[in-house]
């Protein structure tokens, strides 16, 4: 299987579009398996949890509890996050 994903990972460079349909597809079919990538992103540190929470639908405050719940560790928000969240809020 890993050349199969090597392969999207070239075909996403050239034609991004193909490969967030067949994404967005497979999240659609298989939210689990969402869960999982946007956690593996979140504890890798690609996202931030504001971000994850977007992702998967749910307030900040909600998948941080469910982290805690599940044992996943949640981190503090830097200062610039919490500029960014006033900011997010603002009307």
């Amino acid at each position: 299987m890993r050349w199969e994903l090597e392969q999207l990972c070239k075909l996403s460079e050239e034609q991004p579009e193909i490969v967030d349909r067949a994404l967005n597809t497979l999240w659609e079919h298989e939210p689990l398996i969402l869960r999982r990538v946007v956690i593996g992103a979140y504890l890798d540190q690609q996202i931030g949890l504001s971000k994850a929470a977007e992702i998967l639908g749910v307030t900040r405050l909600e998948l941080q509890r469910q982290f805690l719940q599940q044992g996943i560790p949640v981190r503090l928000l830097s200062a610039d996050e919490v500029k960014a969240e006033v900011e997010v809020l603002r009307p």
